[in-house]
């Protein structure tokens, strides 16, 4: 039976994205001047993140890295 490709439901998309971005709970972020912090990446897991972070560390020696645990709260609208 073919599926009915021009009916889209937006609010189970819109869904769908909300879940995959809290999913993303931990960062790396870049100091920079006057210590602010600029989002690198954002990763499912702790060892992902420092693995990344390890990485970039040996990319730029000089830069300065920090792992945060990002939690985005999205506000609740009634």
């Amino acid at each position: 039976m073919p599926q009915n490709t021009d009916y889209k439901d937006t609010k189970s998309e819109n869904q769908a994205l909300a879940y995959r971005n809290r999913l993303n709970g931990w960062a790396i972020a870049r100091v920079v001047a006057n210590q602010e912090r600029v989002i690198v990446g954002r990763f499912r897991s702790r060892s992902n993140a420092d693995g990344y972070m390890q990485h970039l560390r040996q990319l730029t020696p000089d830069a300065s890295f920090e792992l945060v645990f990002d939690c985005q709260r999205e506000e609740v609208v009634i």
